[in-house]
C-alpha cells in the first residue's frame, strides 16, 4: 500500500501561502521542526535536531528513549510524530513531499496495518491520524514553535532538545 493511495489529495493547498520555490534547507528545517513539536506534545523527549544532511537523510530528530509523560495511546502518538515532518513541511510549502518522507511514510504504514489488520482499515487510520496531525499544527502556539525552531535550525543547523522544548513551551505560554 502507497500513500499516494491513501491520500489521493497529498497536493492540495494546506496552508501558509507563499511565492516562488523554497529551498530544500527550509523545508527540511520545517519537516524536522515538525517531528520534534509533535514528539514533545506526545511526551517524547527530544534529543537533537538537526538539518546537517547526511548519507540518506537531509535532517533527524533524535528522540531519547522513553517518555517524558505518558499518552494514552502509544502507537497513535508514534504515528502523530511520523506524520508530523510532511505535515509541516507541507504547511510552509502547500503540498505534501510524499517522495521526500519515504521513510516516515512508511514507518506509519506499518504501524497503521498493525493497528488496523488489513489494507482498507490502514488507509481509513492513516487518513485520520493526517487529519489530526494537521489540526495539532495549526493551533497558534504549536505552529509558532514550529516555525521559531525552524528558524533556528537554519541559523544554526542543530539545536538541541532542550531549546525545543523551550520554545515550544515559550509559545504555549504567549497563548
Amino acid at each position: 500500500m502507497g500513500f499516494l493511495e491513501v491520500n489521493p489529495c497529498y497536493s492540495r493547498h494546506l496552508g501558509e501561502f507563499w511565492t516562488g520555490m523554497m529551498d530544500k534547507k527550509t523545508l527540511t528545517a520545517y519537516h524536522e521542526a515538525g517531528h520534534a513539536v509533535m514528539a514533545l506534545l506526545m511526551g517524547r523527549s527530544v534529543q537533537k535536531v538537526s538539518i546537517i544532511p547526511s548519507q540518506n537523510r537531509l535532517g533527524a530528530c533524535t528522540l531519547q528513549k522513553g517518555r517524558a509523560k505518558q499518552v494514552q495511546d502509544k502507537l497513535e502518538a508514534e504515528m502523530l510524530i511520523l506524520l508530523a515532518g510532511m505535515a509541516a513541511e507541507g504547511r510552509k510549502s502547500g503540498q505534501y513531499n510524499v517522495q521526500g518522507a519515504a521513510q516516515d511514510l512508511a514507518g506509519v504504514e506499518k504501524l497503521a496495518m498493525a493497528r488496523a489488520g488489513n489494507a482498507r482499515q490502514a488507509q481509513k487510520l492513516i487518513h485520520k491520524m493526517l487529519d489530526k496531525t494537521q489540526h495539532l499544527l495549526s493551533d497558534k502556539a504549536t505552529w509558532q514553535a514550529v516555525k521559531v525552531i525552524a528558524a533556528e535550525l537554519l541559523e544554526k543547523e542543530s539545536i538541541s532538545g532542550r531549546a525545543a522544548k523551550h520554545h515550544l513551551t515559550m509559545a504555549q505560554n504567549a497563548k
